[in-house]
């Protein structure tokens, strides 16, 4: 079974960064994407960036390209999320996620990320 653990969120002020990781045990062929999911105050889960396990490809959605960096360790047992640059709109909840097939891990579905970590909350306040 697929065991996903997230620390590393916390307050921070506009401007600052913040490294998440997502602690990775149990991993199967179910692990091959990675993704990061953000949940904004009222509104739903999105994907803003995945990573393919294999050969560490990565995808990341506009608005956090350039911001937002996600990479794994050399022991593929970590996936990292850096975040430079924190915007207020970057507020909320990050959950660590997995699935089969990337970058469909990003999509959050039932099918494409079955494997989910708790969440990690980040706060961006001056």
């Amino acid at each position: 079974q697929v065991q996903l653990v997230e620390s590393g969120g916390g307050s921070v002020q506009p401007g600052g960064s913040l490294r998440l990781s997502c602690a990775i045990s149990g991993a199967t062929s179910t692990t091959n994407c990675m993704a990061w999911f953000r949940q904004a105050p009222g509104e739903e889960r999105k994907g803003v960036a995945g990573l393919y396990r294999g050969d560490g490809g990565t995808h990341y959605i506009d608005s956090v390209r350039g911001r937002f960096t996600i990479s794994q360790d050399s022991a593929k047992t970590t996936v990292f999320l850096q975040i430079d640059n924190l915007q207020s709109e970057d507020t909320g909840i990050y959950y660590c996620a997995a699935g089969p097939r990337f970058p469909l891990c990003m999509l959050g579905t039932r099918a494409e990320t079955p494997d989910w970590g708790q969440g990690t909350q980040v706060t961006v306040s001056s």
